[in-house]
């Protein structure tokens, strides 16, 4: 028994798809003569089908192409009419990021041209490793015995790697793995703070009040008065100069961005600044939320521009005079994230660059100053050296420069509990105050290493005092700390507080509920990030090497770190209206 004809095909055509189905033929005598004719006939349907299939196939691979284009095509026309971040605003300098640029790139078209020579090396079969050397032979000896012109530049390649290139990297590594185990132990520190502040109780209270303590009465005075009695002439000492709240936000779970943003403040203040408030009566004032004692204002040299952290300068002249902050982690004080990554972006700028200014003008003020030797111990290499510094150093320095460098100098190594254990371990405390956000504990990882680059860039123009440093560009809210949120936020907490001269909310109430006129946002195109983007290619093109070499956590980390450095670097993460 035989088959009596050809395989029928039906061919289902749904542009540009198309699919193909083998209809089984009847079984017939292919040694009668209908059998051999019908053979011959089934052949030549077959050869047909086989011609329409290869059409089909033609038609699909154009059709995929034709959509490839089209959208290689939409995506230039996009960059063209958005905005990059080489558009600069009046009196905004770009030298240092276009010089910064210009180095990703170069950077990026290295890493690219290594990759397609370790890709050429391993199809040879040479499996990017040395090949092993009989005894006494060297590996200079090994490499040199290698025959063929390619093989000859790959092992001259592999020699400079070895003895030039690898050493400086090694010792650069072990540098930044110290840098970051130190800015672990003082995060763990100050947890280990935060927690002991919790069994303990411990909060500022204020002196006790005299019986005639008009304020507790049902009188109009400040909120701030009965929410901060420690600021109060009567209730406060003499020695206090700064009494700060915590912030808390109302529209933290708005988006991504600012979802990761509550992260990070949270545990500013819930445990940087509650623990330094506690222990050292000294912490970074945040520009809002707090009240001065006006001496300590005057003592201090009053408000200066000579920054673009105000706050933090004048916080620091007081410190060095001598006057104490208190901290209220109890005392809440509604305020905005920013919603948008550019305005995320400029934020954070100018709030590494400043701190390096500030540092400048005042570190032979702290050696002078008449404070005790550990406070200025704390005050140079803590808040300054360590959390302003050294921290957006190696944060973009190992995991945005190292880890790539080591995929293609595989000589020179980063151990996996630097680049996995080590940053969940402190990403997890860092949520700690936030147990909410514990589900973004991975994009939160992410977020931090691909904000690196423009705190990096800020840490350095602050430092070296370049055009950038002195940016002070208003963060762009959406207006929702306003009135309509406070009466919301009223009425899911509606427990009760002391008297004070709190707002008429069901005055503002009343008013939310009037119709409002219909305002219709204005769409923005969405704004490219060259060095995101460049560092996005870089980092997933460190992830193809790192697949040669079989190395699973560092492939991972680079290809979602460089898909993270993506979504930044195209603007989609945020909110995107104007």
């Amino acid at each position: 028994m035989g088959n009596g004809g050809g395989t029928p095909v039906v061919v289902k055509m749904e542009n540009p798809n198309w699919s193909i189905s083998e209809v089984e033929p009847e079984m017939g005598d292919t040694g009668s003569p209908a059998g051999l004719a019908a053979g011959k006939a089934g052949r030549g349907k077959n050869a047909r089908q086989i011609t329409w299939v290869l059409l089909l196939k033609a038609h699909r691979a154009a059709g995929r192409l034709t959509g490839a284009a089209s959208a290689a095509l939409a995506a230039r026309r996009r960059v063209a009419a958005g905005r990059t971040d080489s558009d600069a605003a009046p009196g905004e300098s770009t030298a240092l990021r276009t010089r910064s640029y210009l180095f990703i790139r170069a950077f990026l078209v290295l890493s690219v041209l290594l990759l397609a020579v370790e890709v050429a090396a391993y199809l040879q079969g040479w499996h990017l490793q040395m090949p092993e050397m009989p005894a006494g032979f060297s590996a200079e000896d090994g490499l040199v015995a290698i025959d063929g012109l390619f093989a000859a530049a790959y092992a001259g390649w592999m020699r400079v790697r070895l003895q030039y290139l690898a050493p400086p990297l090694q010792f650069l590594t072990n540098s930044c793995v110290v840098l970051f185990l130190i800015q672990s132990v003082d995060r763990l520190i100050l947890c280990l703070g935060c927690l002991w502040i919790k069994l303990r109780g411990i909060k500022p209270m204020p002196l006790a009040a005299d019986k005639d303590d008009v304020e507790g009465g049902a009188d109009d005075f400040p909120m701030v008065l009965v929410q901060m009695p420690m600021c109060n002439e009567r209730e406060g000492k003499d020695d206090v100069g700064l009494v700060q709240a915590r912030w808390s936000f109302v529209n933290n779970d708005e988006n991504l961005l600012t979802r990761l943003q509550n992260i990070n403040l949270c545990f500013h203040f819930e445990v940087e600044q509650q623990v330094n408030g506690t222990f050292l009566n000294f912490f970074g004032f945040n520009g809002t939320a707090g009240v001065w004692r006006i001496m300590a204002l005057e003592d201090s040299g009053g408000w200066m521009e000579r920054t673009t952290v105000e706050d933090m300068d004048i916080a620091v002249r007081a410190h060095l005079k001598g006057w104490k902050f208190l901290y209220l982690n109890d005392v809440e004080c509604q305020c905005e994230l920013p919603e948008s990554y550019e305005a995320y972006r400029k934020q954070q700028h100018r709030w590494h660059s400043g701190p390096m200014q500030l540092f400048r003008l005042c570190f032979v003020d702290i050696i002078k100053s008449k404070i005790g030797f550990w406070k200025k111990c704390n005050l140079i290499f803590l808040f300054f050296l360590l959390r302003k510094l050294i921290l957006p150093f190696y944060s973009f320095t190992l995991f945005c420069v190292i880890l790539p460098m080591t995929m293609f100098v595989p000589e020179a190594e980063l151990p996996a509990w630097v680049v996995c254990y080590i940053p969940v371990t402190m990403s997890i405390l860092s949520i700690l105050p936030a147990p909410k956000s514990f589900p973004f504990i991975v994009p939160y990882l992410l977020f931090e290493n691909t904000m690196s680059v423009t705190k990096f860039n800020a840490m350095v123009s602050g430092l070296f005092q370049l055009g950038s440093a002195y940016e002070w560009v208003v963060t762009k809210k959406s207006g929702r700390s306003s009135e309509g949120d406070l009466v919301a936020l009223v009425e899911k907490h509606s427990a009760p507080q002391r008297v004070g001269s709190a707002p008429n909310l069901d005055a503002l109430a009343k008013e939310e509920s009037l119709p409002k006129k219909d305002t219709k946002k204005k769409q923005k195109h969405n704004r490219i990030y060259r060095k995101e983007l460049a560092l996005s290619f870089l980092l997933l093109t460190a992830a193809a090497r790192s697949v040669l070499s079989a190395q699973g956590v560092h492939f991972y980390f680079l290809l979602f770190q460089g898909i993270s450095f993506l979504v930044m670097g195209l603007d989609l993460i945020g909110e995107q209206v104007e």
